[in-house]
């Protein structure tokens, strides 16, 4: 069985322009965990208060399948292991887990790290052994090892060797310039199998030359067992070898049970989870995942795909999670929308008429812009107002947002709406730091004594994303709002040319998902209005 290795918290975010918070790496490992991930790479401690903060905060996850790993180099030049700052760092995490690189290349080690080759040498063996000895599981990350062993195979090779001799796990191929094909990877793969009988190889590939995904899946034909990547191949320059379509391959193609047949049917779900977690637009034509990568488009091969899909899709689409699609007129994809209302407890085995509807009205709203693979509670609230079991806590009125900027350089918002609820019309004003916030607080001064489950409920995250950026201060908006209860964590998702109305639908969708689950310990008796 190959071992997956996730680095979309380290590596992946090299990313330009990518950034998560804490609370966002913590989310992401808690659903490569739900995938089957075997390690989830944290970050660097010690090099900087986020991944400080990460490690000291994943103790607290509830992972099934995954081991939480730290990220670090080998000692420094001169420095015993026992002595050193960074290995002394990633104990501290209390991970059983660590990787650390070091360097392969000889022109590496006498150039950039002006040191010598023994000393190199004599680094990476004694760090290794160090942290074994600490009682760690260690991976060995031999970076520019490809290029390292074009030049110099002999030296690249006592470098892993060293690492192996020190009780590394895994002494891992890094084409960390990302420009080997993949012909070059299998012939140095069996090489350096050959020359290292017995050690467990791993693969960790760059797509700078185009080759990331299919590299490593040669090196593991080539003996790989270890395959290190990121999740929709997020990563510095060109980007990293993509997870998601390694882990189908290996699955789907190669026969290898890396991940079980339940595990891989979140691939699509857990990919778009990650880009929208990211604040990334999901790829269309990823493939596997892709909302493109199934579709077929109007005519003849459209309805020959829909009476004899294996003819025209390279595998069943429902394997990992998607769903296959004609682009002129819907004909596949109910038995995975029954599934997916199924989990959020929604039986619609016996309405296939609503099922054709609620198809109908996904297809409209995510052309206007919607996305559900993070919004499950939008979802299901849209699921209950199809089939008619749908029942408004409360009902608007209008809504008014006022911001105000002083001649101090204070910005004060105040909102104000008008709500109904049972019957009854109430109206509340809040002030807040902006819209969102104010309206929020307008909203829990209007129904928050007739609903005692709100005062668990907090909105934990809010992302914007501009869909058609050519349209400039009138395009369309994408509000993504994440909530929790302190049990359960749900997200919503509202759209409109109006930053505010969309932030308005998301926020309702939100409240009301939570007063639908209450939290165990909450009241959850609805209090109607003494008038």
């Amino acid at each position: 069985m190959v071992t997956i290795y996730d680095t979309t918290l380290r590596d992946g975010t090299q990313r330009e322009g990518m950034s998560l918070s804490v609370d966002d790496k913590l989310r992401i490992a808690a659903r490569l965990d739900d995938l089957g991930v075997h390690y989830i790479e944290g970050g660097f401690p010690g090099s900087n208060p986020k991944d400080i903060e990460f490690f000291a905060r994943a103790r607290e996850l509830a992972l099934s399948n995954a081991v939480i790993t730290a990220f670090g180099t080998t000692c420094r030049k001169g420095v015993p292991a026992a002595q050193d700052e960074g290995l002394a760092a990633l104990l501290d995490t209390g991970c059983a887990a660590v990787c650390i690189f070091g360097k392969a290349w000889d022109l590496h080690v006498t150039q950039a790290l002006h040191a010598t080759l023994d000393e190199n040498l004599r680094m990476v063996r004694e760090s290794v052994a160090y942290l074994k000895d600490a009682g760690r599981r260690v991976f060995f990350d031999a970076e520019h090892f490809f290029d390292g062993y074009r030049a110099h195979p002999a030296y690249a090779l006592a470098v892993c060797r060293a690492a192996a001799e020190g009780g590394a796990d895994a002494v891992v191929l890094c084409d960390t310039n990302g420009g080997t094909l993949p012909q070059a990877v299998a012939r140095v793969v069996r090489e350096v199998a050959e020359a290292l009988p017995g050690v467990t190889l791993g693969i960790h590939a760059h797509n700078d030359g185009a080759c990331a995904v299919a590299n490593s899946l040669v090196a593991v034909d080539a003996g790989c067992t270890h395959v290190q990547g990121t999740a929709n191949g997020y990563g510095e320059r060109a980007g990293n070898a993509d997870l998601i379509s390694i882990v189908a391959a290996l699955v789907l193609k190669m026969g290898d049970d890396c991940v079980s047949a339940d595990q891989l049917r979140l691939l699509t779900e857990v990919s778009h989870f990650v880009a929208e977690t990211a604040n990334v637009a999901p790829n269309p034509h990823q493939p596997y995942v892709g909302a493109s990568a199934f579709a077929h488009k109007g005519g003849v091969h459209a309805s020959a795909a829909a009476r004899l899909p294996e003819a025209y899709e390279h595998v069943d689409p429902a394997r990992v999670g998607n769903l296959a699609r004609v682009v002129v007129s819907e004909l596949a994809g109910r038995a995975s929308l029954t599934m997916k209302a199924a989990e959020l407890g929604i039986d619609l085995t016996g309405d296939q008429a609503a099922v054709a509807r609620v198809l109908d009205g996904i297809k409209e709203l995510e052309h206007r812009g919607y996305s559900f693979e993070t919004a499950d509670a939008s979802l299901e609230v849209m699921l209950k107002k199809e089939i008619g079991t749908y029942v408004p806590f409360f009902t608007l009125e209008s809504f008014r947002c006022i911001m105000e900027k002083r001649e101090d350089g204070k910005v004060m918002t105040e909102a104000t709406v008008k709500i109904h609820v049972g019957g009854h019309r109430f109206i509340a004003t809040a002030e807040g730091n902006g819209p969102v916030n104010a309206l929020d607080g307008a909203l829990r001064l209007a129904i928050g004594r007739f609903y005692p489950a709100l005062g668990a409920i907090q909105l934990s995250d809010f992302k914007v994303r501009v869909l058609d950026e050519r349209k400039g201060t009138g395009a369309v908006t994408r509000v993504l709002i994440e909530s929790d209860d302190g049990e359960k964590s749900w997200g919503t998702v509202g759209v409109s040319e109006n930053i505010i109305e969309a932030s308005w639908e998301a926020l309702v969708d939100s409240i009301e998902f939570g007063l639908s689950h209450p939290r165990s310990d909450v009241r959850t008796t609805t209090r109607q209005p003494n008038v």
